[in-house]
């Protein structure tokens, strides 16, 4: 069962609320086993590059979101009660589609995907909490 803290920090990115998921996620990943500390690492990088692009900082997005990409990959399918396969998908969409957008559009591309609009080519990424009976 993941942590009430792990929970809340998950509650936080699922809210966008980017910094504070940070903040609860830092405090997780610097206690943490040595197991654990790639997975949350890996967590806490998607976060920060959702962060950056709310800051239309296309270059810090699209590098800590490959960093995320790049920890979270062994984890997969599940870990810590989340689907770790669902969020990769989704942060490697979100990647793949900053990589291929002039970083002079960043501020259009956030606010459509801060929108969820319909049209847009993919989604801020979405945290999944497994049922685990």
């Amino acid at each position: 069962m993941a942590s009430e803290a792990f929970l809340q920090g998950i509650k936080e990115f699922n809210q966008g609320e980017f910094y504070a998921c940070h903040d609860t996620l830092e405090a997780i990943w610097i206690d943490s086993a040595e197991s654990d500390k790639r997975f949350y690492q890996g967590v806490l990088q998607v976060a920060v590059g959702c962060y950056h692009l709310e800051n239309h900082n296309w270059r810090g997005a699209v590098i800590l979101l490959g960093e995320g990409v790049r920890r979270l990959v062994d984890y997969q399918p599940e870990y810590e009660t989340i689907d770790v396969t669902k969020l990769l998908a989704e942060s490697q969409a979100l990647l793949l589609y900053l990589q291929q957008t002039d970083p002079e559009n960043i501020a259009e591309v956030a606010q459509t995907l801060k929108e969820s609009s319909d049209n847009a080519p993919c989604s801020l990424p979405h945290i999944v909490i497994l049922n685990k009976s």
